[in-house]
């Protein structure tokens, strides 16, 4: 009996057709797993590439491997007349949708080795590959509903036309974010890894992944803000990239000095803060100051007005400059282009702002707060020594003692 008599005999009998057909798949299906679903993944582990590994691990061999029966399924479905039509059509869809799905997935695994690349800089494509997805979606869509009305899928695009508003309605947002995802990457406005504050969705924190619809963000408290990637166009928000780039973090922040604290500083002052290492110099400087003006009257005198004439605030801000200058931590005057100033800002009614505009030499969260806290630490120690002292709200504390002075008197 040669295969013409065979495929005779199985055509005039249907359910035997049926039988073979399912048994050969079922036969190759086991085959194509051994071969194809676990011959590449012990390949992949075997080897030292991780490229392999995350190629195989979103491909999904095992899922492939029904593609193998399916396509058997196809090309010998004219053996049963009957359901000749029906099989094609249930096969063709089957293969179609999984072929989408594997290569979504494989859309998947090129998004991890380029984000995984030693030259990854944060510029995500995310949203590009969404785009193929849903693209791929719509392809399979279409030609779902060509295989199962007979209709050519040119003749249902050309149809699409008169659907336009409506998709332009369904897809608004995803338009919109196309549009902000090429913005966001042109310009370099966002990038993965980025700290960001967008004050209008209480996000502030790491940008953990920025999709075609979506820009995630991890906050501070460990919790998620997802925000649609064509608002990130609209609202303001800040990222600290520069700050992190730079290599320095800004300190700005302010001491407030009670007005009634400052004072003209005497010889017996001088020489008593003559005696701290960083002041020794300037205060030799001004003691040794004698300047005659035009009146020919000398303003050395014992008069605090008429000798040099110094006040205890303007010692301090030398103190805090010096002080700053001897830190390892800072940036100094003039290095690495970043600013460095000590000044004092206009009185308010909590007394004289004397504020520390000044750069760190790190941008680590944590090391920048413990050199803050340091600073400001010593120079809260230290105001009184200048014969300053710093604003405070009263406290109960306060009204206590008044009331107990006043019951004494």
């Amino acid at each position: 009996m040669d295969f013409t008599d065979f495929q005779n005999l199985v055509t005039e009998d249907p359910t035997m057709a049926f039988l073979i057909i399912v048994g050969v798949s079922v036969v190759v299906f086991f085959i194509s797993r051994i071969i194809v679903g676990k011959a590449l993944v012990y390949l992949a582990k075997r080897t030292e590439s991780k490229i392999d590994d995350i190629i195989v691990e979103h491909l999904k061999p095992f899922r492939v491997v029904w593609l193998s029966p399916l396509l058997i399924l196809y090309f010998f479905s004219y053996l049963i007349p009957d359901f000749e039509m029906l099989i094609n059509s249930v096969s063709l869809f089957f293969i179609l949708w999984v072929s989408v799905i594997t290569l979504n997935s494989l859309l998947d695994a090129i998004n991890q080795i380029y984000e995984s690349s030693a030259n990854y800089s944060g510029v995500s494509i995310q949203g590009y590959l969404d785009l193929l997805k849903l693209i791929l979606l719509l392809v399979g869509a279409i030609l779902s509903i060509s295989i199962f009305t007979g209709e050519s899928p040119v003749v249902l695009l050309s149809g699409l036309g008169a659907l336009t508003a409506v998709l332009l309605l369904v897809f608004r947002d995803t338009i919109l974010s196309l549009v902000a995802s090429v913005q966001i990457a042109a310009q370099d406005l966002i990038k993965e890894g980025d700290w960001l504050e967008v004050p209008a969705y209480g996000a502030d924190g790491d940008v953990l992944d920025i999709s075609l619809h979506s820009v995630k963000i991890q906050n501070w408290d460990k919790t998620i803000t997802v925000i649609p990637t064509y608002k990130m166009v609209d609202v303001a928000y800040k990222n600290w990239r520069g700050m992190t780039e730079s290599g320095g973090r800004r300190i700005k922040r302010s001491l407030l000095i009670d007005l009634s604290s400052i004072f003209v500083c005497d010889q017996k002052t001088f020489s008593e803060l003559s005696k701290i290492d960083l002041l020794k110099n300037t205060i030799s400087e001004v003691k040794n100051i004698s300047v005659t003006n035009q009146n020919g009257i000398s303003r050395e005198s014992t008069e605090i007005l008429n000798g040099p004439q110094m006040t205890n605030i303007e010692i301090f801000r030398t103190y805090i400059d010096k002080y700053l200058q001897s830190r390892d931590d800072l940036f100094k005057p003039g290095e690495g282009g970043m600013t460095f100033l000590i000044r004092s800002l206009s009185p308010s009614p909590t007394g004289l702002p004397i504020e520390l505009y000044v750069f760190t030499k790190t941008t680590v969260w944590g090391e920048y707060e413990q050199i803050q806290a340091q600073i400001f630490d010593h120079l809260i120690a230290a105001a009184p020594l200048f014969g300053l002292r710093l604003f405070q709200e009263p406290t109960g504390m306060d009204f206590s003692k008044l009331s107990r002075g006043t019951a004494i008197s």
